[in-house]
């Protein structure tokens, strides 16, 4: 009966700790983007290290991975047995998938289960670990080196701790995950699953595009002349009008509502004669009277 209600704690106590989603926590802490809401909903490292750069994915996966270690770690130090140790690790694992204080709504449980099999047996976590990386490294697909790897975590187990015994939960483990990605598996099936990229100037984020400076925006010769065309042609509107034989000045043919829109760019220096395109100004004709 004592063993019975060991068991019963130590499981409450993994599924508890397994509920605190490392990545909600961290994402509300450093005012990060919210990783159930963006990316591909799932909180977990990887989408924190698309959404939000590799400190804080660093920082959830090892929240993730102590969510495992330390129930486990919990049953050893209570002599629970290794059946206990084993559903510690089933109920961490569970506990991140379906976490309680946050609307059962949590991740896929890769990184609580590699902590989980660390605690377990170092040497089968490294397997595990390794697995993991390597096919991450050569694919670029989390998803898939997770299945693979979380596949292969109950034969490395009957290889390094010879004990048949740990081996169904750990099994349980593996259906659980791989039902967690199931949407992945399509996806990869299908060549639309997204690879691991980290966050770079290459995609900025909305916050990058909206705080990030404009660009000063470089002027053609060709619009430089049309400028300094328009600044003569004002000048020119504003000469005096030639007066008629009479002594009266001639009536303005210019249109007086005519408009021209006259930009700040200065005209160059080196620039010793600018094109115009309007009509040039009648000539001043003379005045016979003053002729002798």
């Amino acid at each position: 009966m004592l063993s019975f209600f060991l068991f019963l704690f130590v499981v409450i106590v993994a599924y508890l700790c397994g509920s605190l989603c490392s990545a909600v926590i961290v994402s509300r802490l450093f005012s990060l983007p919210d990783p159930r809401m963006e990316g591909s909903k799932n909180p977990g490292a990887t989408n924190v290290l698309r959404l939000s750069g590799k400190k804080y994915a660093v920082i959830v996966l090892v929240g993730d991975m102590l969510k495992g270690v330390l129930p486990v770690l919990l049953a050893r130090l209570l002599d629970a047995g290794p059946v206990t140790m084993g559903f510690a690790a089933f109920a961490a694992v569970m506990g991140h998938m379906y976490p309680i204080f946050f609307q059962f709504r949590g991740g896929k449980g890769v990184a609580t289960a590699l902590g989980a099999l660390l605690s377990l047996n170092l040497i089968l976590g490294v397997l595990v670990i390794v697995t993991w990386l390597a096919i991450a490294h050569y694919t670029r697909y989390s998803s898939l080196a997770s299945i693979v790897s979380i596949i292969l975590a109950p034969l490395y187990s009957a290889m390094t701790m010879g004990n048949i015994e740990i081996i169904p939960p750990l099994f349980f483990i593996t259906i659980f995950v791989l039902y967690q990605h199931r949407d992945n598996i399509t996806r990869l099936i299908d060549g639309e699953e997204p690879k691991i990229r980290f966050k770079d100037k290459a995609h900025p984020t909305v916050t990058e595009e909206i705080l990030s400076p404009p660009q000063p925006r470089v002027i053609r010769e060709d619009e430089i002349e049309g400028e300094v065309t328009a600044v003569e042609l004002i000048e020119e509107q504003e000469k005096p009008l030639p007066k008629a034989k009479d002594g009266t000045e001639k009536k303005n043919t210019r249109n007086p509502k005519k408009t021209t829109r006259v930009s700040k760019a200065k005209k160059p220096a080196n620039a010793t004669t600018a094109k115009t395109t309007s009509a040039k100004a009648p000539k001043k004709q003379p005045n016979k009277e003053t002729k002798k």
